[in-house]
C-alpha cells in the first residue's frame, strides 16, 4: 500500500502557492506509507539552450561547491546550482550526458535524480513531514507537482529506491501497485538503451514510458501500451514539461479519486489529500474510469 498524489495548477495566480497546496496532499498520504517520500516539482523554466539536474548525495562527505568547481575544470563547462541539504540543482547549458557519465566514473555516489528544463525531485527515506521540512518543499512555486508516499514491497528501503522515478527528459512517475513482469521488461528495455539505477518496478514504468516516448509516442499513446505491455496492478500519476496524467489499471484494484475546478485539477488514492484545496467543496469529483487515459496541459 503506498500514497501517491498529484496536482496541476490551470489558474498561473496560483503558482506561487504551489508548496502549499500539494505538501498537505503529501502529509495526508502518510498513513499509507512511512518507509519513504518524494515529491516532484515542476517550475522556473531554464532558460533556452539550458538544462537542470537534480543529484542526491549518498554520503555527507561530498561538498556541493567543490563539485561544480571539478566539475567546471574536469569538462570545461559552466555551471551553477542551488544546494539543498544532501540535493543539488545543478544548471548547465553543456550536455547533460556528459555531465551524468562523468559522475558515474568519478563521483558514483553522486546520483542524478532528474534531468530536464523544469522538474526538480525531492525525496528521501522517512515520513512526508520529513522532506517537507528538510527541503523547505512549501516555500517552492510552480506550476505542477507529483507526490508519493511509499510502504516498501518491491525492493529496499533507500532514497534511491523512493519515488517518484525519472527515466526521460523532464518526465517522471509514481505508482501505486505491483508490476509482475519488470524484471523481464527492465532487461529488455536496457537493449534498447534505457538505464536503471534499481530493482524497483516503478522505475521500469517510468524506463518503458519514456522508451515508447523517445520512439514518438505521445503520453497518452505510451500509456494506452502500458495497460498491454505491463503486467500487475497499478495506478500512475506522471509528469511531464507542461503536463500531468493519470492512468489505472483495467481491474483498477488501487484506489484514486480525481477533482478539477476551473483553476486546478488534482488526484490521490485518497480525497482527504484533496478535500484542503481552495474550491474543493465545489469541485467536480470522480473516481477515474479503469484502464482510461487523462491527461491535462500538453501531456
Amino acid at each position: 500500500m503506498c500514497g501517491i498524489v498529484g496536482l496541476f495548477l490551470k489558474a498561473e495566480k496560483l503558482q506561487s502557492n504551489l508548496g502549499k497546496m500539494v505538501c498537505p496532499m503529501l502529509v495526508g498520504m502518510g498513513d499509507r506509507g512511512r518507509d519513504s517520500a518524494g515529491l516532484a516539482i515542476y517550475r522556473n523554466s531554464t532558460p533556452p539552450g539550458t538544462k537542470k539536474m537534480t543529484l542526491h548525495r549518498a554520503t555527507e562527505t561530498q561538498k556541493w561547491d567543490e563539485l561544480t568547481t571539478e566539475i567546471a575544470l574536469a569538462l570545461k563547462i559552466t555551471v551553477s546550482g542551488v544546494k539543498a541539504e544532501d540535493h543539488f540543482t545543478l544548471h548547465t547549458n553543456s550536455d547533460t550526458q556528459d555531465i551524468q557519465f562523468w559522475l558515474k566514473k568519478n563521483h558514483p555516489n553522486i546520483r542524478v535524480v532528474s534531468v530536464g528544463e523544469k522538474v526538480e525531485i525531492y525525496k528521501k527515506a522517512g515520513q512526508p513531514e520529513d522532506i517537507i521540512s528538510t527541503y523547505q518543499l512549501e516555500a517552492i512555486n510552480g506550476t505542477h507537482a507529483i507526490g508519493h508516499t511509499r510502504m516498501a514491497t518491491e525492493s529496499a528501503v533507500t532514497t534511491q529506491h523512493s519515488h517518484p522515478f525519472s527515466t526521460g527528459m523532464d518526465l517522471c512517475l509514481v505508482h501505486n501497485g505491483s508490476l509482475s513482469n519488470h524484471n523481464q521488461l527492465r532487461l529488455k528495455l536496457q537493449r534498447y538503451g534505457i538505464e536503471f539505477e534499481t530493482d524497483n518496478d516503478t522505475e521500469v514504468a517510468a524506463g518503458y514510458i519514456t522508451y515508447r516516448m523517445t520512439e514518438g509516442a505521445t503520453l497518452e499513446e505510451a500509456l494506452e501500451a502500458a495497460l498491454i505491455d505491463l503486467d500487475g496492478f497499478f495506478t500512475f500519476a506522471v509528469g511531464t514539461r507542461d503536463g500531468f496524467a493519470v492512468l489505472r489499471d483495467s481491474v483498477a484494484c488501487k484506489p484514486a479519486v480525481m477533482a478539477e475546478t476551473d483553476d486546478w485539477v488534482a488526484m490521490a488514492s485518497e480525497f482527504r489529500s484533496i478535500a484542503h484545496l481552495p474550491g474543493a467543496e465545489n469541485a467536480f469529483i470522480w473516481e477515474p474510469v479503469p484502464a482510461t487515459v487523462y491527461t491535462w496541459g500538453n501531456a
